[in-house]
């Protein structure tokens, strides 16, 4: 990783995010100190637009431009966490509870590692999931491998998209 302390640098980003009005939701650093790529994903309330990421790409390079582990350069990435976003901290479970999400422990719960259903509830550390199929199972939060919300779309439904031209 070109950042020698991840920890401060999602810490930096973070604030500076919060103070704009920005969810710092992911942020990987990767790559040596002669390629670096840092790559952030923001949300912000009604959602992120091309402004919101051009606004953001000028004041996350203000933060990064000092650091020395950049002074080699860097390629930054700063975009949506998208449509199905990553469920990254125990809060996101809590805002998105009634969503469909995927989700991938680190060992197995019930013979299984992988789950998709509709999160019903947090509660303590453990995520309630109404799983496909039918069932619910409780994941601890400290569990997760990997996690991002769920999004089907219908396109059995009747119509085409030029009806009524």
């Amino acid at each position: 990783m070109a950042d020698d302390n991840p920890r401060r640098l999602k810490g930096l980003i973070e604030e500076a995010a919060a103070e704009h009005g920005f969810e710092l939701v992911l942020l990987e650093a990767s790559g040596s100190r002669n390629n670096a790529v840092v790559r952030v994903y923001l949300d912000h309330e009604g959602g992120i637009t091309i402004e919101h990421i051009a606004e953001a790409n000028k004041w996350i390079k203000e933060l990064l431009d000092p650091l020395p582990e950049y002074k080699n350069g860097y390629s930054l990435e700063v975009s949506s966490p998208g449509i199905e976003r990553p469920l990254v901290k125990l809060a996101d479970y809590v805002r998105f509870t009634g969503s469909d999400a995927r989700i991938s422990t680190s060992h197995e719960i019930n013979d299984h590692k992988h789950f998709t259903g509709t999160i019903r509830a947090v509660e303590g550390d453990e995520i309630v999931l109404d799983v496909e199929g039918g069932g619910t199972v409780r994941i601890p939060y400290g569990d997760i491998k990997r996690a991002r919300l769920h999004v089907q779309f219908d396109f059995s439904k009747e119509g085409t998209a030029d009806d009524g031209l």
